[in-house]
């Protein structure tokens, strides 16, 4: 039931997150990973579980907060199109250091503990009652900011206004809550954040955002709910991450899309 509803929370958080970002950054691009949110996530995630100085859930909150505010201030600082690229190349050196941590496992149990978590295949091995509750107030927060900024980040994406540096790093920390609440618990999830976004917005041609969580959410959970249960039940007798199974089940589906999209 747990890994249920965690599929269901990580298949509304990861793709809301993402058509924010989108809509942030006026470019379809726009992904949660892009400012190294994964790698920070993977990274506390190591630490935690190789020293042990802490649950693995709150490592990886930590170190993807400490990320998110070095994003926050250079989002003061810098325009869009360098925060981009910064955020490759921090995402980048973060994921070093993440890689740096776990070459260096103290034994093979903790290594396999970390790699089992980073599947992202919603075993939840090792989460406490006190992992539960905080990512979903987490997503609580995320979920609630990203309704009430929908209007203005409508607007900001049709280019009616301009929203503030302040606004959009104020934005970026919000979504790190909602990102975060799903990561933390399952690992990093990828394509869902990028593909089905932009498989929303070819769906659906209106730029009100708020329709787009709607599409994404139900896209994003059924997508998510569907390789959950390949992974489970028809795995023939092999061990199948889910951000692996999911890329080979839906990118063939949004290839059609996407050329039917074009011929139209």
């Amino acid at each position: 039931m747990l890994s249920l509803l965690y599929v269901i929370l990580a298949g509304i958080a990861l793709p809301v997150g993402g058509v924010q970002m989108q809509y942030l950054w006026r470019n379809q691009l726009g992904d949660v990973y892009s400012l190294g949110l994964g790698s920070a996530a993977c990274l506390g995630a190591a630490a935690a579980t190789m020293s042990g100085w802490c649950s693995l859930t709150v490592g990886s909150f930590v170190c993807t907060l400490i990320c998110t505010l070095v994003c926050f201030f250079v989002t003061l600082k810098i325009s869009t199109r360098n925060l981009i690229t910064f955020g490759i190349l921090f995402g980048t050196f973060i994921g070093s250091l993440g890689t740096i941590v776990v070459t260096n496992a103290p034994n093979g149990d903790l290594l396999k503990q970390y790699y089992l978590w980073g599947a992202a295949n919603f075993n939840l091995e090792g989460v406490t009652t006190f992992d539960v509750l905080f990512s979903l107030v987490l997503f609580a927060i995320g979920l609630a900011v990203a309704i009430f900024a929908a209007k203005s980040l409508t607007r900001h994406n049709d280019g009616e206004i301009e929203l503030s540096n302040m606004h959009k790093a104020l934005l970026l920390l919000a979504i790190m809550f909602l990102v975060t609440s799903a990561v933390s618990i399952c690992g990093p999830i990828g394509f869902i954040s990028l593909g089905v976004p932009n498989l929303s917005r070819i769906v659906c041609k209106d730029t009100d955002i708020r329709k787009h969580y709607l599409i994404s959410s139900a896209i994003g959970v059924g997508l998510l709910l569907i390789t959950f249960l390949v992974v489970k039940y028809v795995n023939f007798g092999i061990y199948l991450p889910i951000s692996a199974t999911m890329a080979i089940i839906a990118l063939p589906l949004m290839a059609i899309v996407f050329l039917k999209s074009d011929r139209s």
